[in-house]
């Protein structure tokens, strides 16, 4: 029985950036991507006799990307990414995040009835709203908009954790979903658009400090690097 730890989708598919000092572009495909099951796993290990990893699992390809333009396909498993082996998720986002905008790469499919195929793709730049989602899913936590936030109503415009990933940085800074975000790194954020310029400026090789509002009350917390994260 062949086993790995499974992480859920979204955050799966969310986290993934090299931590670069002052980082604030990243290569970029297009796609949305998962972990396979272990089922998944033996399908795929028996189909094509591979033992040395499983790749990752392309489940959505985004309309006018790098991966549509080079004929990526749902449900494509990307073994290979610049002559390098791709095991799962987390692997083939950091090879896609660290390669320069506009150079082109070979990526290898094992593709359903069709077996293995190398397409040629030009990498672009990460849109700069994704980025700053990214940043933010590397220490650990997701920001959603004053409208996803029925329960609680707020202001117009403060943005709010929504998420906070287990044994994160985040979570050991104590971030709690909820929390409302006011300051990053010492700048006001009124906003969802603030909070993503902010984050995009953060970069991943220092703290990430948060001023956050928790009933009604002002919290100063401290973020660490995910460099620095406990293994």
């Amino acid at each position: 029985m062949i086993r790995r730890r499974l992480l859920p989708y979204v955050v799966v598919a969310a986290l993934a950036l090299p931590v670069v000092a002052q980082a604030v572009t990243w290569g970029w495909l297009g796609v949305r991507i998962r972990d396979l099951s272990e089922q998944e796993m033996e399908e795929i290990s028996t189909r094509h006799g591979i033992r040395e990893g499983f790749g990752a699992l392309i489940v959505e390809v985004l309309k006018d990307t790098p991966a549509a333009r080079a004929g990526l396909k749902n449900g494509d498993l990307v073994v290979a990414f610049r002559d390098r082996l791709v095991v799962d998720t987390r692997g083939l986002q950091r090879l896609v995040a660290a390669t320069p905008a506009g150079q082109e790469v070979v990526v290898t499919v094992l593709r359903r009835e069709e077996g293995r195929r190398a397409l040629r793709v030009s990498v672009e730049a990460m849109p700069q709203e994704m980025v700053a989602e990214r940043v933010a899913a590397e220490f650990g936590f997701v920001v959603r908009d004053p409208g996803e936030e029925r329960e609680r109503p707020r202001p117009s415009g403060t943005p709010a954790v929504a998420v906070v990933l287990r044994d994160s940085q985040a979570d050991r800074a104590g971030l709690k979903p909820g929390d409302v975000i006011v300051e990053v790194n010492g700048r006001p954020v009124l906003s969802r658009e603030a909070v993503s310029d902010a984050l995009v400026g953060a970069g991943l090789d220092q703290p990430l400090r948060l001023t956050v509002r928790r009933e009604g009350e002002p919290l100063a917390l401290t973020v660490s690097p995910p460099s620095q994260r406990i293994p």
